[in-house]
């Protein structure tokens, strides 16, 4: 995934950040149009790369005779259909939030309510949780797992 998070941050550097202005209302028509954009960029960058990729199983699809080569080639369309999958997730999630845009429920924390912030979502658009809220989902994730 850090190859895939890697591209994605590429492609949306092409957007540059969000500026405030000094008194503007939290997720304002202005916010909330640059974040859609945000969005559909990285949704439209995901699905270029799930076309690259049928292309790419097409086109090297190959039924080689010697096992080991046949292997090589079959972990290595395991591994990148593992991470479309990943981004399939993300896809999805992606549209959820592009839904929460539409309903104007974008940009406030699920637990709490609070405002989650411009910079947070900057970094992560996809963001449902304040910083609080989700350092308390962390701790509390830590606490299950150990």
């Amino acid at each position: 995934m850090p190859e895939t998070q890697a591209k994605t941050s590429f492609a949306l550097r092409d957007i540059p950040a969000y500026q405030e202005s000094a008194g503007e209302e939290y997720m304002n028509d202005r916010q909330r149009d640059h974040f859609r954009e945000l969005l559909l960029a990285w949704k439209r960058e995901l699905m270029e790369e799930v076309d690259r990729t049928v292309s790419h199983m097409k086109d090297e699809a190959a039924n080689f005779p010697d096992p080991a080569d046949r292997a090589s080639q079959e972990e290595e369309f395991s591994l990148e259909l593992r991470t479309r999958d990943r981004e399939r997730k993300l896809i999805k999630k992606i549209d959820s939030t592009l839904e929460l845009l539409e309903s104007e429920d974008y940009g406030y924390c699920d637990a709490c309510g609070v405002e989650i912030g411009v910079r947070r979502l900057e970094a992560r658009p996809t963001a449902t949780l304040c910083v609080d809220c989700k350092t308390i989902d962390e701790i509390k994730e830590k606490q299950t797992t150990v």
